[in-house]
């Protein structure tokens, strides 16, 4: 009886650690956390946030590690917030895209408006460190 007690007592800790792992939260939760290098008093920063995380951008994306698709942190990191690469990744976002970050194809989002699109870009390359 003991040993079936023990083991019961063990296998709910270790569930308990196992579902409370917080490696797979798709967005952190204070704006500390979320902020990674971003200037997060910037109104595109919250804005864009706001967008990206009502849409399914998180199935893929993470903030600072790879997933289906790349960090967003390396997005920041390779893209220059400048006009022009606003606009091409906004498209991508709309379109979709494959190639640049391996051969695993972006999916297209042609329900969200090109405006929009910028606003998450914005937000996205807000994360460079």
């Amino acid at each position: 009886m003991r040993i079936k007690k023990s083991f019961c007592i063990a296998s709910l800790l270790v569930f308990c650690f196992a579902c409370n792992n917080q490696s797979n939260k798709p967005a952190p939760a204070n704006a500390e956390e979320k902020k990674g290098g971003a200037a997060i008093n910037s109104p595109e920063y919250e804005a864009g946030l706001d967008l990206v995380a009502k849409s399914d951008c998180f199935s893929c994306h993470k903030l600072n590690e790879a997933s289906v698709g790349p960090a967003y942190g390396d997005i920041a990191k390779k893209y220059e917030n400048n006009e022009a690469n606003i606009g091409l990744l906004a498209d991508k976002v709309i379109k979709g895209g494959q190639g640049v970050w391996g051969q695993v194809p972006m999916a297209a989002h042609p329900l969200i408006t090109k405006e929009d699109a910028e606003k998450m870009v914005k937000y996205i390359l807000l994360l460079k460190e």
